[in-house]
């Protein structure tokens, strides 16, 4: 039985399908991210097809799920009314076709088509940043979930500009005439999307999620740690962009080495929060306590990294070889786990909640199928120990080859189940969800989408 918080103002929400659409389109992303790694296994993803695996996870699973779950809980957590529902639909649809046509482009290797599809992008993320930017201005005094949101759509919008200078560079040559190399902005590029937008969203969403569904409090130590972290990360994230853009090694050192002390604290907090759990043990939480694990064993293996070498190329997320370990063991884990919950609680909320007390309803953990979440946890757990295994160890063939298969199979048990959900329990279907307005199906009455 999942936990139903009694202080979130859940008539603040927008429509179930404004944050549905954004996490159905993500899981979409996902699929062709891993098809795409599948293809590049075997060798048959023509041009540039690793850029087009990573833009796909990262900016088309993560990040869309990350302006899908800002826009649904910004209000639920603030009490403040969502900006803009026409902009929150906007952006998806901007970001969504400048992500098509920047991997369509990186595939038939028209680099041309680069800037324009990733002007539309950064379009889109922008009309992301103000729409949430505006809802937060409503907010009295922030806490350190909204500060952390705020700083990571900061960092959204410093590295999409930096997205749009290399899609330029790669046609017009633009870096050289003033003096910074190419690998030195993507390295900025990197560190602002993974450590500065990406994870300083996870951390934020977990000071929340962590301690509302566990049905614990920050005590003690934990706010020493948590006022550690929100110093020593945003700060390292800025420190370490700024030495790989100008290849500074004392001022990468020095970045990475914060970033490193910030995730200790925020591993512990996390740590403590699973320990001192007063509620069954559901798959949100088994995915979070593999993801504490995984960032903890990337700490571990990428200080001596950061030490000695901050600017060299395979040490950019960390220590060589170390990438799957963070962005699979840890931040994928975390947003499969907190999608456990979101994708049942925005339809939940919806479908089930004015029924409490006239008629039996499901809780939000009921939503979803047991058997087939243990099946994800165990192949998603066992295919990323073998990839992460046969990296840090350099081991290639047959173990990469059985983790990616695990992953995948992995992955498509997670995606089913989560469309199960919606299927099953949405009061929408699919292409209304999808397609809002322009779906043949289109609803009419209470919740109408003509709102979204």
């Amino acid at each position: 039985m999942g936990a139903i918080p009694g202080t979130i103002e859940t008539d603040r929400q927008p429509p179930m399908t404004v944050p549905l659409r954004h996490f159905v389109v993500s899981l979409v992303f996902l699929v062709a991210g891993i098809g795409i790694g599948i293809g590049l296994r075997l060798n048959v993803v023509p041009g540039l097809g690793r850029l087009a695996h990573v833009h796909l996870l990262l900016a088309g699973w993560i990040c869309i799920t990350i302006m899908g779950a800002m826009t649904q809980f910004v209000p639920v957590w603030t009490g403040a009314t969502l900006h803009s529902r026409r902009l929150a639909n906007v952006q998806l649809g901007l970001v969504v076709a400048g992500l098509i046509g920047f991997i369509g482009a990186f595939l038939l290797i028209e680099t041309a088509w680069l800037i324009p599809f990733a002007v539309l992008m950064l379009v889109g993320f922008w009309t992301f940043a103000y729409n949430v930017f505006r809802t937060l201005r409503t907010v009295g005094e922030y806490d350190v979930t909204e500060r952390h949101f705020l700083c990571a759509l900061c960092f959204f919008l410093a590295l999409t500009v930096l997205g749009v200078l290399l899609a330029i560079d790669f046609t017009i040559p633009t870096f050289s005439r003033v003096g910074v190399g190419r690998s030195g902005v993507v390295g900025a590029h990197a560190i602002l999307a993974v450590f500065g937008a990406v994870l300083t969203t996870v951390y934020g969403a977990l000071y929340q999620l962590g301690t509302m569904f566990t049905q614990t409090e920050l005590h003690g130590i934990d706010h020493r740690l948590r006022a550690v972290e929100e110093i020593a990360h945003p700060t390292g994230v800025v420190v370490l962009a700024v030495g790989r853009l100008v290849a500074n090694a004392p001022a990468a050192r020095i970045g990475g080495l914060l970033i490193l002390f910030a995730a200790s604290a925020f591993c512990l907090v996390l740590a403590r929060k699973l320990y001192e759990m007063r509620v069954e043990r559901t798959p949100m939480h088994t995915r979070y306590i593999v993801a504490m694990g995984a960032l903890a064993l990337w700490i571990v293996v990428s200080v001596p990294a950061w030490m000695s070498d901050p600017l060299a190329r395979e040490r950019l997320l960390g220590a060589a070889n170390a990438s799957h370990l963070l962005l699979l063991g840890s931040v994928g884990f975390v947003v499969v786990g907190t999608l456990y919950h979101i994708i049942p609680f925005v339809i939940w909320v919806n479908r089930y909640s004015d029924l409490l007390g006239l008629e039996d309803v499901p809780m939000i953990d009921d939503l979803y199928d047991d058997r087939l979440a243990a099946s994800d946890g165990i192949l998603l757990g066992a295919g990323s120990a073998l990839i992460v295994g046969s990296n840090l160890f350099e081991v290639a063939g047959t173990p990469a080859l059985l983790g990616g298969a695990l992953v995948s199979l992995g992955v498509v048990a997670f995606v089913s189940n989560m469309a199960f959900v919606v299927v099953r329990h949405s009061p929408h279907s699919i292409d209304q969800i999808v397609l809002g307005a322009f779906s043949p199906r289109r609803v009419r009455g209470p919740g109408d989408m003509t709102e979204d």
